[in-house]
């Protein structure tokens, strides 16, 4: 069994690098000057082993800004959509409301109290 760096990466298709930012835990994708973005448009897609290998080690490195980055698979038209469905949860939210984002009257009378 190969040491778990030195594993290889194997890729059908498309992939971006993924991560979450360490300060908010926004959904952000790595881009081909080495940034972070929040947007997939702006994330680079890969298509060899290779190159998103060496594009993963460079997000790994980045630990201060971002979290648990790791390879995503994409669906590359005109612009990167997610290529499945985990990708697509965190690029578009959450499944169900929030309690942040329900309407007033359906809240609990103590919501947004803070004890004294």
């Amino acid at each position: 069994m190969a040491h778990p760096h030195q594993q290889k990466l194997r890729i059908n298709g498309p992939v971006v690098i993924t991560a979450n930012r360490l300060a908010d835990g926004v959904v952000i994708h790595r881009t081909g000057e080495g940034r972070w973005s929040e947007s997939l448009d702006d994330a680079q897609v890969v298509r060899a082993a290779d190159e998103a290998l060496a594009a993963l080690k460079a997000a790994q490195a980045d630990g201060l800004i971002a979290v648990g980055p790791y390879v995503a698979p994409v669906e590359a038209a005109a612009s990167a959509r997610p290529g499945n469905l985990r990708e697509k949860i965190r690029s578009d939210g959450p499944t169900f409301p929030l309690p942040s984002d329900a309407p007033a009257a359906y809240l609990p009378k103590e919501a947004g109290k803070v004890a004294a």
